[in-house]
């Protein structure tokens, strides 16, 4: 298959990486920056219709900025060219309906990029929880993020661009997990304030969150810890164990029962390790014409849930946005 990488920044560098070792084809590469595709042994263009129009690429992973994933997923589906799409899906609620609805349309797959899906530790836990009843989860997200970082992209840290912060951004694979063990929540009550930041940026730093359901599940996330931390997920089952989740392994009452390999590093340590396994998933779904499981619908949760806790200011939100109080 002939792939294509629109955006190569830091997470796009991480598909072409994973690409090349997989023997996958990369025919092209867009971004409007000449110097970011400089060197690249394939063609090189600096805008993505027009790369497609030429192309014609069996897949393009979307790797850019928040605020394009939407318009670009969509361009790319018209044209039946699949799509593997980095979180989030997209960053405001009309735009869920917009892509899944284009999703439907095309005969091509669209996939999202919830790589923590893919980690050992999480299909253990996963599978430790199945046969218990969980009445309680609660996830916490430590890392750092400084002055130097959202200078990088002029997109970071703004609501147009970004969409958010650390939840929409960094917590929204901590966010994806705990909605899948615990289902899809009903309802948020969250906060969200800047820390450390409020002089950088104008999202949020620190968010804490409560959300309802037939579960309910917290989570505290920040990027002002001194240094980045592993991400953890606890959850209490009913039976009054303890299941605690980390990015390469997982205890139980305090008792380690898996210690992962940590894996390559790509980009960022915390990325985690998975990015290979859901890339080749999704290349061998396509080959063999299966249902790739983190579809536009699976992506779209963790972003309503975002986007409710936003809308919160500490009261009880629905997730369709309409206050309970």
């Amino acid at each position: 298959m002939r792939a294509a990488i629109v955006g190569l920044g830091v997470i796009g560098k991480v598909h072409a990486e994973v690409l090349a070792e997989q023997g996958i084809e990369l025919a092209a590469v867009c971004d409007i920056d000449p110097a970011a595709t400089e060197g690249r042994d394939c063609a090189r263009y600096a805008d993505f219709d027009e790369m497609l129009e030429r192309e014609r690429p069996d897949v393009v992973h979307i790797c850019t900025p928040h605020w394009l994933h939407a318009d670009m997923i969509i361009k790319a589906l018209k044209r039946g060219v699949n799509v593997l799409a980095e979180k989030p899906l997209c960053i405001k609620e009309e735009d869920i309906a917009r892509i899944l609805n284009a999703e439907r349309a095309s005969d091509a797959v669209l996939g999202v990029c919830l790589q923590n899906r893919y980690n050992p530790s999480t299909l253990l836990a996963r599978e430790i929880l199945a046969e218990k009843r969980v009445k309680y989860a609660f996830g916490s997200l430590l890392w750092h993020r400084d002055a130097a970082y959202y200078a990088s992209g002029d997109w970071r840290g703004k609501w147009a661009t970004e969409g958010g912060g650390v939840l929409i951004n960094q917590a929204i694979h901590t966010l994806d997990l705990l909605i899948l063990t615990c289902g899809d929540p009903r309802s948020v009550t969250a906060r969200t304030s800047s820390l450390a930041l409020r002089d950088v940026i104008e999202v949020e730093d620190t968010v804490c969150a409560s959300f309802g359901g037939k579960v309910p599940f917290g989570l505290y996330a920040t990027n002002t810890a001194a240094c980045d931390m592993p991400t953890e997920i606890r959850f209490a089952t009913e039976d009054g164990d303890t299941v605690v989740l980390l990015p390469d392994r997982v205890l139980v009452n305090g008792v380690l029962v898996q210690q992962g390999e940590k894996g390559k590093v790509r980009g960022k340590r915390v990325y985690g390790s998975s990015h290979e396994r859901l890339i080749a998933d999704y290349y061998a779904c396509l080959a063999e014409g299966r249902k790739f499981p983190v579809d536009g619908a699976e992506g779209a949760r963790s972003v309503r849930a975002a986007l409710g806790a936003y809308a919160s200011s500490g009261k009880e939100v629905l997730l369709s946005g309409q206050s309970v109080h």
